[in-house]
């Protein structure tokens, strides 16, 4: 008993000073409120940060998914605007509370949750990371294939020595393996530091990812016809295809609406995150609009829609000068997914897990909890192995992430103006069983169909998720809160983690109301 005693307090990490828990509360420094020095992120830095995001083989995935299932590419082009738009107005509302605070996303669920209620959001947050953080990676290990391949054509012929049932052939495996060898030490830049990582891909990636569109479009006679063709699909059923398709790219990013104070608590101002507002939507629409025509042309090129941007690339390995440029793309889709999984997973998701547990966890472990976790146990590559399946995963991020969205901007925006404290709110969770609870039916017959019997009702509600679950859960903290406010947590003023540096070494400080900085008093009778 000795011994294991010893073994674990070894895993334990050292007790840090902190600026906001009391002595008694153990805490470490990435908790803790992000200090002026490392106030890096501009709004130039979020046009990179979501470039990176979104310029990626899962975006071109998703948009090329949608017109495959059977719309138009003017609807797809639609439907990806309305999500980009539903993605991008909560994400700059929520994001305020980075700017505002400098504090992580786990520790600003509390003012909305409390402490213990918060955990659940967390964890849920933290699930969805490891699944996304998977998913990317497998998109990854196709980039490695298509790599590979260029250099040893023999590669694409290398024998399976794995069942059909494992969903992955050893090929697929051996370039997964491959893929996080490279990903890996990427994952340690510090989040500060990310936007050097950000630049370097933004020059390359998107001329790349135009100059694919272009070539498909050119080798399939243009791509003026894909528009030109109308849906499969008609009445209702198109209506409510179109519907679900929107809710379903929507899902894929939901979860930073939720948690982009992860990232804009490294702002430099507060307004640093309303550049989001224009540039989600801009390349999130030129990305999926590259998918479509590219999807179109492939149809037109080969008889077959591939939806993938990493199936075009293996199309080209017939020859060297083909080979070459497949070597070219494929390591350029590998530097997207790396970004993304950085940008968007891997801090997530070592964020809150160093919430949950502070003791023994910091950001580093938190990392390789990913890594082991999201890359391996959650086995990712059957999640992607088909298009409906991929479309079903992301429309499933929706049903948890879009109330906890609608909670913290309603909370933040609405009920405590921008004056937060912290308390244990049941009416949180009170929202959050509301509205998750009728969509688990349709979660069951998404993942299973051939299982779970639905009515036309819940599917269709399934089928817009994100907007219900936004907007009712909006309401309904608005209406509790109003009716049975919570007076204890309704606080005059701020108190911020973090001290600004001031020139005069003698001037008194005061909270400014409502945004949760320390400025410079006009006057030295106050204390």
């Amino acid at each position: 008993m000795m011994r294991l005693r010893t073994h674990r307090k070894d895993w334990a990490l050292p007790k840090q000073e902190s600026s906001v828990a009391p002595p008694h509360v153990w805490s470490n420094a990435d908790q803790d409120p992000v200090p002026p020095e490392k106030w890096t992120w501009t709004g130039w830095t979020f046009t990179q940060y979501w470039l990176s995001d979104l310029v990626t083989v899962s975006t071109w995935s998703a948009a090329s998914s949608a017109y495959a299932s059977g719309l138009s590419a003017t609807d797809t082009v639609t439907l990806t605007l309305v999500a980009a738009l539903c993605n991008a107005i909560p994400t700059v509302l929520n994001g305020a509370v980075g700017a505002d605070l400098h504090i992580a996303f786990p520790v600003a669920i509390r003012a909305s949750y409390g402490t213990y209620f918060g955990y659940f959001c967390v964890a849920s947050r933290a699930m969805l990371a490891l699944f996304w953080f998977g998913i990317q990676s497998s998109y990854g290990g196709q980039c490695v294939t298509a790599m590979i391949t260029a250099i040893w054509p023999n590669y694409a012929h290398l024998p399976n020595h794995l069942p059909k049932s494992a969903a992955i052939t050893t090929q697929g495996m051996v370039s997964y393996v491959v893929y996080h060898v490279i990903q890996t030490p990427f994952l340690f830049i510090p989040t500060h530091k990310l936007q050097y990582i950000f630049i370097f891909k933004s020059m390359l990636v998107p001329p790349m990812a135009l100059a694919t569109v272009i070539w498909i479009s050119v080798k399939a006679g243009g791509g003026d016809a894909i528009f030109k063709q109308p849906p499969t699909v008609h009445g209702s059923e198109r209506a409510w295809l179109w519907l679900m398709n929107m809710t379903s790219i929507t899902g894929g990013f939901s979860t930073l609406a939720v948690n982009i104070s992860d990232f804009s608590r490294f702002s430099k101002k507060r307004g640093s995150p309303v550049w989001q507002l224009p540039m989600i939507p801009l390349f999130k629409v030129i990305t999926g609009l590259f998918g479509i025509i590219a999807a179109g042309a492939s149809k037109q090129l080969y008889g077959t829609i591939l939806w993938s941007p990493l199936e075009i690339i293996a199309q080209w390995q017939g020859s060297s000068g083909g080979r070459a440029a497949a070597f070219f793309c494929g390591s350029l889709w590998l530097l997207a997914q790396i970004c993304n999984n950085v940008s968007a997973n891997s801090v997530s998701f070592a964020n809150d897990v160093v919430t949950m547990c502070p003791k023994w966890i910091n950001i580093k472990r938190g990392m390789i909890m990913c890594i082991l976790l999201g890359g391996w146990a959650l086995c990712p590559w059957i999640i992607i192995k088909s298009g409906k399946t991929f479309l079903s995963f992301m429309g499933a991020y929706a049903i948890f992430m879009a109330p906890i969205a609608g909670i913290l901007c309603c909370d933040y925006w609405v009920i405590k103006r921008r004056k937060y404290d912290l308390g244990t709110n049941w009416r949180a969770l009170l929202c959050n069983l509301f509205v998750i609870v009728p969509l688990l039916p349709g979660l069951a017959h998404a993942v299973t169909p051939n299982n779970v019997n639905l009515d036309a009702g819940l599917q269709h509600l399934y089928a817009i998720n994100y907007l219900y679950g936004f907007s009712l859960s909006f309401t309904l903290y608005f209406v509790l809160n109003y009716v049975w406010p919570d007076r204890a947590t309704l606080v005059p003023a701020v108190v911020p983690g973090v001290v600004c540096p001031l020139n005069a070494v003698d001037s008194d400080l005061e909270a400014d109301v409502g945004t949760g900085y320390l400025t410079q008093s006009s006057t030295k009778a106050k204390a």
